[in-house]
């Protein structure tokens, strides 16, 4: 079972699904394409609200010109080893300016989360069961130290983050 999570706490009646060949939207669902059916799609019309998920390997410079016209993007995180997804959803935010929704999708671990938020990341499709418990809980684990600049800036003053802007 897969639960929206934000800041603010679970989202209930959330209308964004990753479209497979097995999964499709229906009725108020709305799809999150692929970025190549993404980029056809907004070829072929002027929809706007649309959503996107952008998979490790996809180049994520590639939405630049159909950033506005999207309500959310999704970065997958297939296994949670593989991290570039957070290069993906800190290109959007602070080289793109995307300032709409980014959603985690796949291997959302409760570890990992903080560093997402401060990648930009600001929901976040959980399915372990580990996670869904902690963040019920208002759980969330603490960051003490950052040494980047990132997307969300840092508001303790042991964190090295203010020294530079990227």
């Amino acid at each position: 079972m897969t639960k929206i999570w934000r800041e603010t706490g679970f989202v209930e009646n959330d209308p964004w699904i990753v479209e497979t060949d097995d999964v499709k939207a229906i009725g108020d669902q709305k799809p999150l394409l692929d970025i190549d059916a993404l980029i056809a799609r907004a070829d072929e019309s002027n929809d706007v609200g649309l959503g996107v998920v952008i998979r490790p390997a996809d180049d994520v410079r590639r939405l630049e010109p159909y950033l506005y016209r999207l309500e959310i993007v999704a970065v997958a995180f297939p296994a949670f080893n593989d991290g570039r997804a957070f290069s993906h959803a800190s290109l959007l935010r602070q080289r793109l300016g995307f300032a709409n929704e980014i959603r985690a999708v796949g291997d959302v671990l409760i570890d990992q989360v903080p560093l997402m938020l401060r990648c930009g990341i600001d929901s976040f499709a959980v399915t372990n069961a580990t996670a869904i418990k902690r963040l019920s809980e208002g759980r969330l684990p603490g960051i003490t130290n950052h040494y980047q600049p990132t997307a969300r800036a840092s508001t303790d003053a042991k964190s090295y983050s203010w020294r530079r802007v990227s």
